[in-house]
């Protein structure tokens, strides 16, 4: 293994997916829906974790994977981490690592960024603030504490 530069990611939401929050229990593996989003948005990016990490708010890791394509939920996909979204939440800190196999556009930064911005946004009590975008060299770096 070449950790953090190299990831296996398991995927729990497909890009483009209705606005439903699925986790994938991690002792029994089943994939429960979490909630129903308020907002009408969808997943800009296939969204998962990096199993056996545990970030800030005491989940594994997230991770964005942008494809052309969606991705099954529970599939794990072999990835390399180009950069990381700050955030916080109600919650706390919660980064954001992106990885695919080559850069992605600006386009999708910005379609990403302001999925994050506003999927909270008509929920009670919910909310989140992006931090900034850092480089491959911040997401080893958050990969590598957690």
């Amino acid at each position: 293994d070449n950790i953090p530069n190299d990831i296996y990611v398991i995927i729990e939401i497909p890009s483009n997916s209705s606005p439903i929050k699925y986790e994938i229990d991690k002792k029994s593996g089943f994939l429960f829906v979490d909630r129903f989003i308020s907002t009408p948005m969808f997943y800009p990016c296939n969204y998962g974790y990096i199993n056996q990490t545990l970030s800030m708010d005491n989940d594994p890791l997230d991770v964005l994977v942008p494809s052309l394509y969606p991705i099954k939920s529970q599939s794990v996909i072999h990835c390399k981490p180009i950069g990381i979204l700050q955030m916080k939440d109600e919650s706390g800190d919660d980064a954001k690592i992106i990885a695919v196999p080559k850069n992605i556009s600006d386009l999708l930064k910005e379609q990403i960024e302001h999925f994050f911005k506003y999927y909270k946004k008509i929920e009670t009590e919910k909310w989140t603030k992006i931090i900034g975008w850092g480089n491959h060299e911040a997401a080893k770096l958050e990969i590598s504490s957690s």
